[in-house]
């Protein structure tokens, strides 16, 4: 790993990003922000910074597909991932009442999962951004006093606006996950968890035979995500989590029988579990 650690995310400084960023690798890490998931990988892969994060799922509006897609299109390796709480907040520029209010800017995802509030204040319009925070930066730098963003507490602080209301998500159990990626994969002796893809020929029972391999060794399987394989119309990719590291024997062994089954198989990363959200397995 580099002496010095350069992070690409999507979203502006005070982004949920960000804040996963600074919770895996601490303040001093420093950040470069990009407004398309296309450039956070590219700017990895071009090596232009050392590492990139990038979300992967949410516990409530499920995986984010398209960095499915960019993953394993850049080549890049799962170094890490943590399980980031989200809380949405209304934040406005200083002053501003909830009176004044017409118009609710933010990210699509973070506006869906807060439809209970729109539901609660129908004269409010909805628009979207690319970022969270970016919605707070724009609220600010235009001074817009009939609008508000829908942002977590750190875009408010970094941006230096006001929180309205806090917590007005639909669920409070919303949390999203993160994956630290790089250009090669990283050793460590608390690797626990490994990534990987794979794609078979479309025969009976073919993903029983599969997820078999796992199951005979009593190897414990966290999530399995398909993703179409472009120009192949109705064949997929599999994307799979597992407890375990390659090296050890029973995950070693799984892999190398998985390997015979199946026409494409590639490690996305084996990394350190985070746990403190843990999930129920499959």
């Amino acid at each position: 790993m580099c002496e010095k650690m350069i992070i690409a995310i999507q979203g502006e400084r005070g982004s949920y990003s960000e804040q996963a960023a600074t919770e895996l690798l601490g303040f001093e890490v420093e950040v470069s922000c990009c407004e398309y998931f296309e450039e956070v990988f590219e700017r990895t892969a071009n090596k232009n910074t050392t590492h990139c994060l990038i979300p992967i799922e949410n516990s409530l509006s499920g995986s984010i597909h398209k960095n499915y897609d960019l993953l394993l299109r850049h080549n890049l390796k799962i170094t890490r991932e943590i399980n980031l709480p989200v809380q949405h907040s209304l934040v406005v520029a200083p002053g501003v009442k909830f009176e004044e209010i017409k118009v609710v800017i933010s990210h699509p995802v973070a506006l869906d999962q807060c439809e209970k509030f729109f539901e609660k204040n129908p004269q409010l319009t909805k628009q979207s951004a690319y970022d969270t925070s970016g919605s707070v930066k724009r609220i600010m730098e235009e001074g817009l006093k009939s609008s508000a963003a829908i942002a977590g507490e750190r875009a408010a602080e970094h941006h230096e606006a006001e929180i309205l209301m806090a917590g007005i998500q639909d669920n409070p159990e919303n949390f999203t996950r993160f994956f630290l990626l790089a250009s090669k994969l990283e050793m460590g002796e608390n690797r626990n968890k490994t990534s990987i893809v794979f794609s078979f020929k479309n025969t009976p029972g073919a993903l029983f035979k599969c997820l078999s391999v796992f199951a005979l060794r009593d190897i414990d399987l966290y999530k399995i995500e398909s993703r179409p394989i472009p120009g192949r119309a109705w064949e997929y990719l599999f994307y799979m989590d597992f407890l375990g590291n390659p090296e050890e024997e029973a995950p070693r062994n799984a892999l190398r029988h998985l390997s015979e089954l199946t026409e494409f198989l590639e490690v996305l990363g084996s990394y350190p579990r985070d746990a403190k959200l843990e999930k129920k397995r499959i």
